[in-house]
């Protein structure tokens, strides 16, 4: 095994570990909450700093993987996620509901921090790992990045269902507790796997410098905020909270979210089998990222039919529409996965995966705040008509992307 696909292998694997405990977070402090009576938007709020500091997470964390690591930052953000998980596990019962509230969100903030440092690095780090293998094809940096962020959200799946089940067996503390023990030994195998060096560059010296980035960047980035807030918009807390009130347990909530999170993640890792490849990385991928995302849009809009005219057996009804979206939402996260680092230089790649993943975390911050709002103001429905409106958006931005043939580096044969 040559050492690029050694590392690769060492980086998705501990990205794996991030991930299981990432998506159970989520489920215990939704779940958690929501039990003890809180409204739709006051859950949605608890996440806001959570998605608010990924956005200078990810600046800030690509800057920083150019200039000390990516294995440097990787093992930062393993810490600052155990941090956020013995802060919050602090949390006293007894404390006014005032004072919970700003100790969550505190303790997500960090946790928001962490999860984009790592995912920063993680990024990037398939990039550098790609452009020293062998095979250097535009086909072999599809196929690792779409196994690395499929293989990620399978694992964030099976975290929805193990944050149900550890909420309903250990309880909240003992949840946080396990959770920081497994990535202490994710750490330890970090610290002690990878070259410390890896991914180091010269960084940009000044912000100037840092935001000129290439307008094909700019535009998926663009198009990213309104994708994944489409996402967000409905899925944060207007499935969840829909299910739990048409009478799902916490485990059966967590356990579908966690099939649909590892179905969707399937899907991903299968993108460059279901998307037309061309031999200079673009000039089929991005017609394709335009044809899915205008797909895309059709389905909230059509679900928001089914809920507006009360059809019998609605669940059943939003559930598939759910497993629809899901596929195509795969495809289309995937393709723009592949096309930043297509776009992107070796020299800057974390720069250039911190932008446009900060633009990732401005769309879940937007898409989790009107998902707490608009579920609060008109149920699922309103939801669903956010997330249309994004979709929309979204195509309309995509069609703005060049269509050119990708740098040298990334297509060399």
């Amino acid at each position: 095994m040559s050492s690029a696909v050694r590392n690769y292998a060492i980086v998705t694997a501990a990205y794996w570990g991030f991930t299981l405990t990432d998506g159970a977070l989520r489920m215990l402090v939704l779940l958690h909450f929501y039990k003890l009576g809180y409204s739709p938007f006051t859950l949605a709020f608890l996440f806001l700093l959570y998605e608010a500091a990924g956005v200078p997470a990810n600046l800030i964390g690509g800057w920083l993987a150019t200039r000390y690591g990516i294995a440097r930052m990787l093992s930062v953000g393993l810490v600052t996620q155990i941090t956020g998980f013995s802060v919050l596990s602090m949390l006293n019962p007894q404390w006014t509901p005032a004072l919970s509230v700003a100790w969550v969100v505190f303790s997500q903030g960090l946790c928001g921090i962490a999860k984009d440092l790592t995912k920063t690095a993680s990024k990037s780090a398939i990039k550098i790992t790609q452009a020293e293998a062998k095979n250097q094809g535009s086909g072999q940096l599809f196929e690792w990045v779409s196994w690395f962020t499929g293989s990620k959200n399978a694992m964030k799946g099976f975290g929805f269902f193990l944050g149900g089940f550890l909420l309903q067996i250990l309880g909240f503390q003992g949840s946080l507790w396990s959770m920081a023990e497994l990535l202490a030994l994710v750490l330890v195998g970090v610290i002690f796997s990878l070259p410390p060096m890896m991914g180091k560059s010269k960084a940009s010296k000044s912000a100037r410098e840092l935001f000129a980035k290439d307008p094909s960047i700019n535009i998926l980035a663009a198009a990213r905020v309104a994708l994944f807030g489409a996402r967000d918009v409905w899925f944060v807390v207007g499935v969840p909270v829909f299910l739990y009130s048409v009478g799902w347990t916490f485990t059966m909530v967590g356990g579908f979210l966690a099939a649909w999170t590892i179905g969707y993640g399937v899907i991903q890792a299968m993108a460059p089998q279901i998307v037309k490849r061309s031999p200079d990385g673009l000039s089929s991928e991005v017609p394709a990222a335009q044809w899915w995302s205008a797909v895309l849009a059709i389905i909230p809009a059509a679900i928001a039919m089914v809920v507006w005219f009360q059809v019998p057996h609605l669940q059943w009804w939003v559930l598939a529409g759910l497993s629809a979206f899901g596929f195509a939402f795969a495809v289309n996260s995937s393709v723009h996965s592949y096309l930043v680092l297509a776009y992107a230089g070796s020299e800057k790649a974390a720069e250039d995966v911190g932008f446009y993943y900060a633009a990732n975390a401005l769309g879940r911050f937007v898409g989790t705040l009107m998902s707490g709002l608009l579920y609060q103001w008109g149920g699922l429905m309103y939801t669903l008509i956010g997330s249309a409106t994004m979709l929309l958006a979204c195509w309309l931005t995509t069609l703005r992307l060049p269509v050119r043939p990708a740098l040298a580096e990334v297509i060399a044969a």
